[in-house]
């Protein structure tokens, strides 16, 4: 591979991959330019039309925006904010600071606060009930149980106040620059639960990537059983994911429902090796939402169609490495690189990578050091996220004197 392509805007790697549909991946020439190519075939992008105020459709293999309205206003996003509340729980998890087969007891405060409440869902939790983190996920998750969700805040750090700000600084971390929260459980609280359909689709997007197995096992569950109701019958309650079930490939995520947000849903489903994630929010009723959300869906994966431009894993660049313990490290893909196009679109593409150069080490194995853009002819670029292949420990004064002298010989 050749090196990386340095131009003089604050550092950043550019480099022509390829030009025509179907071409391999060719480094160009260091300092190449992006030069447009004629198109070979029609480029209509496909035809949606909606009344919904606020929607987006996200295809997660290429980062392509299907569509989108009204993606940059705020809303309160009602129970969709336990997606954000799970994110938490499932990341104390894999860092080790919970298991799931943790238990929380029901306390009576807890318990009064949605006594005093109504017309919300609910576990039908009881004061003294011990359950585990496992099964409060799957309450939260596949009933929307409110109490499930203030009783997940409350036992990891004592108020629902002190859980929020830990949902706050999990959501700053993860990008969502236009969202806070307020409540574990998404309850109108006056305004302090606000959220951008665009936020919550880089939340949705982050928690599948990074807890594939847990987003299937606490989202995609069709039903729940846990207590019983006076006369000793099992509650049992079906997921309200309008999805699941029936439209082909839904697997997650949650519905939402006040009188400020309206019908809300943020979904999911994958076919045939692709991702899609949806959004619609202030819909007028239930049918609604679920006809629109069928809807957007059914055009995602009928009118538009993936192409892989680099198999997952694929060395794709070499980039330089700034006070490292080796002089540069290599660019890959965490997964295949995907571009989407209208179904049988014939056009050329251009194909670039963007990034800084050279890297600063320290450098941790799957850290995020450049972009992989591609820009179908008439289409906005697409852009997947490229990942460090190795660590590259800080380097010391024998470490920087190669480094010297590799860039000046390259040796």
């Amino acid at each position: 591979m050749g090196r990386g392509a340095k131009t003089g805007m604050a550092g950043a790697a550019l480099l022509i991959l390829g030009l025509a549909s179907g071409a391999t991946i060719n480094a160009a020439p260091p300092e190449a330019t992006a030069v447009p190519q004629k198109n070979h075939g029609p480029v209509s992008r496909p035809l949606y039309v909606t009344k919904a105020p606020i929607i987006m459709l996200k295809d997660v293999e290429s980062g392509a925006i299907l569509f989108s309205r009204g993606t940059d206003k705020s809303f309160p996003p009602a129970s969709m904010t336990k997606v954000m509340t799970a994110y938490v729980v499932l990341d104390l998890i894999k860092e080790g600071k919970l298991k799931a087969s943790d238990h929380f007891e029901m306390t009576e405060a807890v318990w009064k606060i949605w006594q005093a409440r109504s017309g919300y869902s609910s576990m039908f939790l009881k004061p003294g009930d011990s359950v585990s983190i496992e099964n409060l996920l799957l309450g939260l998750l596949a009933v929307s149980g409110n109490d499930a969700a203030t009783l997940l805040a409350t036992g990891i750090d004592g108020s629902e106040a002190a859980f929020t700000q830990r949902m706050n600084r999990v959501a700053t971390e993860i990008g969502m620059t236009n969202s806070k929260f307020g409540t574990a459980s998404g309850w109108p609280d006056g305004g302090a639960t606000m959220v951008t359909a665009e936020d919550m689709i880089r939340l949705s997007e982050r928690l599948i990537r990074e807890h594939p197995e847990a987003y299937v096992r606490y989202f995609s569950q069709p039903s729940f059983q846990h207590g019983v109701s006076p006369d000793g019958t099992p509650i049992v309650q079906r997921n309200r994911n309008p999805l699941l079930g029936r439209f082909e490939g839904a697997d997650g995520l949650k519905t939402g429902y006040t009188d400020a947000a309206g019908y809300c849903l943020l979904g999911s489903a994958k076919r045939d090796g692709r991702r899609l994630i949806m959004i619609v929010a202030g819909m007028d009723s239930a049918q609604s939402r679920r006809d629109e959300a069928e809807r957007l869906m059914t055009w995602g994966f009928e009118a538009w169609e993936g192409r892989v431009i680099a198999q997952a894993q694929s060395p794709i660049w070499e980039m330089d490495v700034d006070q490292g313990s080796a002089p540069r490290l290599t660019a890959t893909n965490g997964m295949a690189i995907h571009m989407t196009v209208p179904r049988g679109h014939s056009g050329a593409y251009k194909a670039w990578i963007k990034g800084s150069t050279p890297v600063q080490a320290p450098v941790r194995q799957g850290d995020p050091i450049a972009q992989f853009i591609v820009a179908p002819a008439g289409l906005p670029a697409q852009s997947t996220a490229l990942i460090a292949a190795e660590a590259i420990e800080k380097g010391g004064a024998l470490n920087r004197a190669r480094t010297g002298l590799y860039r000046m010989t390259g040796l």
